[in-house]
Parts: C-alpha cells; structure tokens; sequence
C-alpha cells in the first residue's frame, strides 16, 4: 500500500492558531502535507469573552477586523498551504453547567465556524475534502455533519480530559466524536488505545520532531553557568511545574548522592520556588534559557533525567524531551509510563525514587559511544514525515476500503 498522499485537498482545524508563538504539532503536520496536497489550516474562530478581555491584543484586532469585513481572512502562507481566519465570532459557553444548554449553543457555533470554513473551501476549489481534526472536541464536533468530508480524522495528541476547561463537558462529548470519526490517530500508544476502546480504526502514529539542532550539540562550548558545577551533572531541560513532576525523586536524587550536581534548566511554578530543594547544596537551579542554548547544557549532563508524576495530565503524553536528550546521544532515566514504553530500549525506566538512584548509577557506568550512537539513530527516526507517513497509512486504508 502506498503511504504517500497524494493531490488530496485538506482541511486541518488546530486548537492553537498558525500565529502563535509556541511550537505546535498540527502545525508541523500541515508543513508536512502541504508537501504533496493542498491543504487549508484554520485557526479557532474568536470568542466573545476573548474578544472583550483582549480587545487590545493586536492579533484579537486583526480577527475583529476580518470579522467586520475589513480585512481578508484568507491568507496564503505557502505554495499549497493557506491559513483561514473565520470571519465569525462565536459565543463563550464553556461555563454552563447544563450540558443541554452547552450542546445546544455548541451545535450553533460550530454551524457558524462551518459555514466561515466553507466559504474557504469554495474559493480554493477544494473538493472531496479529508478533515483533520486537532484535538478540538467541542468546536469541532459537529463538523463532520456540516462540511461533510470524504473522511473525518480525529487527532489526539494529549489527555484532554485531565484538563478542567475540557473535562467539564468533554467527559460527555469526546468519546462520541471518537466514535463518529472515520479514523482516529494518536501520537503516543496510551491514546491510540484510549481512542481504540471507542473506535476501530484508531492508529499510533508517533511523534515528529525538529532536532537537527540537538544533534550538532556536540559543536556547542560549555555554558559559562555549568564552568564551575562539578560532575556528574544529572540534568533536566523544561519547565519546572509540581503538576509534571515529583520534587520528591529530584530531592531523593540530590541527598543520595551529594556528590552528583544536580542541575534543573528552565522556569519554575511557585511550588517550586518555595520547594526545599532550593536548600539543598548540590541542587543548581540556572532558570530560563533561549531555546537555541539548551543543546548546549544536555551535551553537558552526564545523565539526563525526566522524573514526571504519573498522573491523567502526564501519563499518555508525547515526551519530546526524551527525543532531545537522545538525539545528543545521552543517557537517559525516566519514569516509566504508556508513553515511555516505545523508548524502552533507548532510556533507563524507573518506577520509584530508589529506581531512579540505582539507574542513574547504571547510566553512568555503561555508557559508551556505542550506545551514544545507538540513541541518537534512533532519535533521528522520529520525523514528521515518518509521522505523517503513518497518518497517510491509515488514510489510504480507509480510501483503498
């Protein structure tokens, strides 16, 4: 079976809009497609809570003004690849507590958001159209029945329903967009099998990721913060959130093993910041870093470390980070989840706090440029064209059926 797409017209519906500033997924997914397909990205439409709080963020303006005819929401971004602004507002109904009354309004804002969609569709010319569906289970519920495409795809990328704006009335409505989507495609095998219990054609599809920068770490000098921490360092990239992860296994790591530095490299929540670790002498807090230096302080870690909380939040979630310890070619310990199970061979997986001191000791001690090399080959197959090349898999499946 082919897994290239080929001449297709796509629609892909994101959570985040193509003019955030954060990375997205869905967007290196559409950058992908384009490829080879024409493909329409549309952000979410404008909400009217949004519109009062924001009135004054340029990107808010620019929405109103598209809203009120003053400016052409159709904009290309690329040969192949167009991004759709919706020319309406929708209402702000996630605060009702009668889920009759959500669903009702729910059904009219996505008529709306379809009918902004629509007319896009019109002008491109698009025709038998394949929809994919970012995660977006409310404003994207009903669109199978309002754009009817060829094919319906839903894409889950993270457990939305540990998340209380989703949960409230997700808990209700996800599972049955699950089960009326053509296909469903997940990009961590906890989801694809969360998605499988109410849908048949539910794929793993993996993770892509950009980490040529990670894999010329090697070429980067010492960051003058680390010139003066002793090794071994065990080292975290990331954001440094209580609701991700276990200050307990971080604190267990340090008072070990005085002798190991333990250094954590990014912004810290306020548990944190008030945490005792910031009391504990061979724990080095250096804070938020340009992203174009984190190569750097990974090549520097003798051991690189994720000690997540397992919890619904974290549990079925892609772990980038571990793709970018990797592609330097580092060790690795983590805890073990779903997720983690496809690195099983690549990283160290720990269950405990003691686990995570006994196989730091075993990362240490086995490492070798043999397995240095071994990680980084296997980072290096985790691109958006093998992704994607998976979702076309359960696309032409489904076509060829």
């Amino acid at each position: 079976m082919n897994k290239l797409l080929v001449n297709k017209d796509i629609v892909i519906v994101g959570q985040q809009p193509w003019d955030t500033e954060i990375g997205s997924n869905c967007k290196n997914i559409a950058l992908e497609m384009s490829k080879h397909n024409r493909v329409l990205y549309v952000n979410s439409p404008l909400d009217r809570i949004s519109k009062i709080r924001n009135r004054k963020d340029p990107k808010v303006q620019k929405r109103i003004r598209i809203i009120d005819g003053q400016e052409n929401g159709l904009v290309v971004l690329k040969n192949n690849l167009w991004n759709l602004y919706p020319d309406v507002l929708i209402e702000s109904i996630n605060w009702m507590s009668s889920q009759l009354m959500f669903e009702t309004l729910n059904r009219l804002n996505n008529r709306s958001f379809a009918l902004s969609i629509k007319k896009a569709i019109r002008k491109l010319g698009f025709t038998d159209v394949i929809l994919f569906n970012d995660n977006d289970m409310f404003r994207c519920f009903y669109m199978k029945e309002y754009l009817r495409p060829k094919i319906s795809i839903y894409y889950s990328r993270d457990y939305m329903l540990a998340v209380d704006y989703w949960k409230k009335h997700g808990e209700k409505l996800e599972y049955k967009l699950i089960m009326k989507s053509d296909i469903c495609v997940a990009n961590s095998t906890y989801l694809a099998d969360y998605c499988g219990r109410y849908n048949p054609n539910s794929f793993y599809v993996g993770q892509g990721c950009e980490l040529d920068v990670f894999m010329r770490a090697e070429e980067t000098t010492l960051p003058p913060d680390l010139q003066n921490i002793n090794n071994p360092i065990i080292g975290y990239v990331g954001a440094l959130q209580s609701i991700r992860l276990d200050l307990e296994i971080i604190e267990h790591i340090a008072a070990a093993n005085p002798e190991w530095s333990v250094v954590l490299v990014g912004p810290e929540d306020n548990e944190f910041k008030r945490s005792g670790l910031h009391q504990i002498n061979n724990v080095h807090f250096l804070g938020s870093k340009d992203p174009k230096d984190l190569p750097a302080y990974i090549n520097a870690f003798d051991v690189c470390i994720n000690p997540q909380i397992v919890s619904q939040v974290t549990i079925g979630n892609y772990p980038r980070k571990i793709d970018e310890y990797l592609a330097v070619g580092k060790p690795v310990v983590a805890t073990k989840t779903d997720a983690m199970s496809i690195f099983s061979e690549h990283t160290y997986l720990a269950e405990t706090k003691e686990d995570y001191v006994e196989l730091i000791k075993n990362a240490l001690a086995e490492n070798n440029d043999n397995l240095k090399k071994q990680r980084k080959a296997f980072a290096a197959s985790h691109t958006w064209e093998n992704s994607v090349a998976e979702i076309y898999k359960a696309i032409n499946g489904v076509l060829n059926a």
